[in-house]
């Protein structure tokens, strides 16, 4: 009897220690489902691996390609990866990204084929490309995508990264149409996430990156308005703000390119060297959020709101910026802002089911991948996502 029991129990305890393996490889796999990749995937990418704008005649940007770089690699998504990869690389970079930067802009054209409409690569497209592919690479333990990574990045220093007087070195919006004249450059502050930079310059010391870092001092500290991020900074005669580039605006504006600089510097990591510093630059943001629940879409260099109904995309980029500023109440009235704007049926982010754009979009995949710690980044620049922390 005694013995038949001991059989009984150790089968009842191996049958229970199955269950709970199976429960816990279950729960783990629930745990990195990320519904908002998924959603956002159904709707914006096709099967192809393109990332599609449907509020801009369905055009093609290598923004949007870049972010779902790092967002697949997020998820642990490979096989999304490898055709977001195969996509750009094809159509945007002649087939060869360690060769050729990829092109910003793909879609119909006026005689109705779809290609290239504007050769130009984008500066901040290419380092986020570059970044996932080097992070992809020591991840997922893929040398090839390590080296796709770091030609694109060398590359990039080449072509994008020049010495800019009352800059110093810094990255270019892109590797032509920047420099219209010898004593006039124009630059683009959220084009130099803080993480992917300190990544790049940890990887190769002896590159620009460091500089390029240096360069958000004088760009932040000369280039914002009453402490509010702009868009556009001009160069070479000062460092100042100014109207954006090839548009009909009459003065500088913080607005759709500035509300990324408060979120890269929000999804830092808090011992990133110069972080604080930068934070100090653009408290304007900050204040405001203080004494208004909806944060602007619009304000001038002078710290006015000229637009004061931000879309959900900048509340979601403003909460880990407010969580860097430990301002835990605001950064709540934020998050409670984002989560009221979602859409019950598609689970995206907007002012109803017929307002669900793909910016907005991914601004909220960047904001609550980080508060929900499916990614973090390391003082060193390193991805740490869920599925390996290390």
């Amino acid at each position: 009897m005694t013995k038949y029991r001991a059989r009984r129990w150790s089968f009842i305890s191996l049958s229970a220690m199955l269950v709970f393996a199976a429960s816990i490889a279950s729960g783990c796999h629930a745990e990195q489902t990320w519904p908002l990749w998924d959603q956002y995937s159904a709707r914006f990418i096709d099967g192809q691996g393109r990332v599609i704008d449907h509020s801009a005649n369905e055009k093609t940007t290598s923004e949007g390609q870049s972010y779902a770089l790092f967002f697949a690699l997020v998820d642990n998504d490979k096989t999304r990866f490898a055709k977001v990869l195969s996509w750009t690389q094809t159509n945007l970079a002649n087939g060869d990204l360690t060769a050729q930067l990829p092109a910003w802009s793909w879609g119909q054209a006026p005689d109705g084929s779809w290609k290239i409409l504007d050769g130009n690569p984008a500066a901040d497209s290419d380092l986020w490309i570059a970044y996932s592919l080097i992070e992809a690479g020591r991840l997922w333990r893929d040398p090839r995508y390590e080296k796709m990574g770091s030609a694109m990045a060398s590359l990039i220093a080449q072509q994008e990264v020049a010495m800019v007087p009352g800059v110093g070195t810094t990255l270019l919006a892109g590797a032509r149409g920047f420099h219209p004249d010898a004593s006039t450059w124009i630059l683009n502050p959220s084009y130099l996430p803080l993480p992917v930079l300190t990544r790049f310059a940890n990887a190769s010391p002896v590159g620009p990156w460091n500089a390029v870092i240096a360069s958000l001092r004088p760009l932040l500290r000369n280039g914002s308005g009453a402490g509010y991020a702009m868009d556009w900074v001009g160069a070479g005669t000062g460092v100042r703000p100014i109207p954006a580039p090839g548009s009909k605006e009459t003065q500088a504006i913080g607005s759709y390119d500035a509300i990324r600089v408060y979120l890269w510097l929000g999804i830092s990591d808090p011992a990133t060297p110069g972080r604080g510093e930068l934070l100090g630059y653009v408290t304007g943001m900050a204040a405001y959020l203080k004494s208004h629940t909806v944060p602007p879409e619009k304000v001038d260099s002078a710290g006015k709101a000229l637009n004061a109904a931000g879309p959900a995309g900048f509340s979601a980029a403003l909460v880990p910026f407010l969580d860097a500023e430990r301002m835990r109440s605001e950064q709540k009235v934020q998050a409670d802002r984002l989560a009221g704007m979602k859409d019950p049926a598609s689970g995206l982010y907007g002012n109803g089911p017929n307002d669900l754009r793909y910016y907005d979009q991914n601004l909220a995949l960047f904001s609550t991948g980080w508060t929900d710690e499916r990614y973090r980044f390391g003082s060193d620049g390193r991805l740490r996502v869920k599925w390996n922390p290390r």
